[in-house]
Formats: structure tokens, sequence, C-alpha cells
């Protein structure tokens, strides 16, 4: 069981611990060469709230059975890591696993690798579709909030009601392939992406619920902060 992590501890410790959180880390902007400064020198050098960077750390490292944070989070480096969370989605992971797959397989239209590649395709575009809409629609609503601007149409309920969970398709994608493998295809090169494909899920789900029980819950205490917004 991960330990819960603080502002004192050593950032190289976080990272010795439970490596997964490089990923959190760098989504915060924060990057490697600390030396052994403490998880609260980091932050402060990197211009990073430690309280929001820490509150993410925790959910994320104790497979999100509890929040504990008596203070409140900066929504600013919440949308920073989920902001650059997109990014990392949609220009790096699921473009090399695309690449990993047509590496492993004979790509034929006519057998089950065809069928694979179109799959994972359209799964990229529901992903993108997903992830610009937060970006022009929520995170959009969210900046007129912290402006003191409360926009019509929207609220965060209506969103957090109906928040796809973009991960759950990789099943699908992982079943095809472990059930329907092309003969001819490279065993290791697709394994590679198998595994590309598990790690990429987790992290999707991760990311949907740092959305979900991180960012939604103090989005609705700034719409009630909001002067004159009505419920």
């Amino acid at each position: 069981m991960s330990r819960y992590f603080s502002p004192e501890d050593k950032m190289v410790t976080l990272i010795a611990e439970d490596y997964p959180l490089i990923q959190v880390m760098t989504r915060f902007g924060i990057r490697m060469g600390f030396g052994d400064k403490t998880v609260e020198e980091v932050c402060l050098e990197a211009g990073v709230d430690c309280n929001t960077f820490l509150a993410v750390v925790n959910f994320v490292s104790e497979g999100f059975t509890t929040f504990n944070s008596t203070r409140a989070l900066s929504i600013k480096s919440l949308m920073h890591y989920l902001k650059q969370s997109h990014i990392y989605f949609l220009e790096y992971c699921l473009p090399m696993i695309r690449r990993k797959l047509l590496d492993g397989i004979s790509l034929n239209t006519k057998d089950v690798s065809f069928l694979i590649i179109r799959f994972f395709d359209e799964y990229y575009r529901e992903v993108k579709t997903h992830m610009e809409y937060e970006e022009r629609t929520v995170f959009q609503y969210i900046e007129s909030l912290l402006d003191g601007i409360r926009e019509e149409g929207f609220r965060i309920a209506t969103y957090s009601d109906h928040h796809e969970q973009v991960a759950d398709k990789l099943g699908e994608l992982k079943n095809l392939i472990i059930k329907y493998c092309p003969k001819d295809s490279d065993a290791n090169l697709l394994n590679d992406a198998l595994y590309s494909i598990y790690r990429c899920e987790r992290e999707l789900e991760n990311h949907c619920k740092v959305e979900d029980f991180l960012l939604v819950p103090e989005i609705k205490r700034l719409e009630k902060s909001v002067k004159d917004y009505t419920l």
C-alpha cells in the first residue's frame, strides 16, 4: 500500500517509491534535476501550488481511495495539469500506440489487422473530440468563473453527470488484439503495443477521476462563490 506523501518528503523519494508519479510531476511542469530538495521546495521553485500537487499525487498513488486535504486546491494549477495531460494523450501516448500497432501487425485490408487499426483510429477521434470539448467548453467556463463571470447555459454538474469514461473502450481494443491477433504479427512488437495500451488505459482512468473527484468539487464551490450565481 502506498504511503501518504507530504511537503517535507524528498521529491526523489516520491518518484523512487512510486515511479508512475513521474507523469504527474511532468504534467505540473516540474522537470527532473531537483537534487535532494523537498516536494515543497521543488514546487515553490516551479511555481506550482504544493497542496494541489500533493492532492493529485496522493489521490493517484492511493488508488483514489481518499482525499484528505482541508485546504482549497489551486484551480489554475489543476487545470494546467489537465491541459498538459490532454497534450500527452493526443500528441504522444496515443500516436505512439498506433505506431507500435502498425509495427507489430502486417496491415491487410482483408483481415483483423485492418479492423484493429480502424478501431483504434475511431477511438482516437472519440478521445480527441472529448478533450477538445473540455478545452473549448468546460475550461473556458472555468476561466470565466475565475474572472467572476457566470456564463449562462452551463454548469459543472452538467459536465460531471455526462462525463464519458474515455478509458473504457480501450478494453474492447485489448480484447480484439488478444482474441484475434493476426497469425503473421510480430509477437514482441505487438506485446509492446499491448503493454502500452494497458498503461494508457490506466492513465486515462486516472485523468478522468482527477477531473471528477478533484476538479468538479472545486468548481462547484467556485460557482457558489461567484456573485449573483443562482443554482
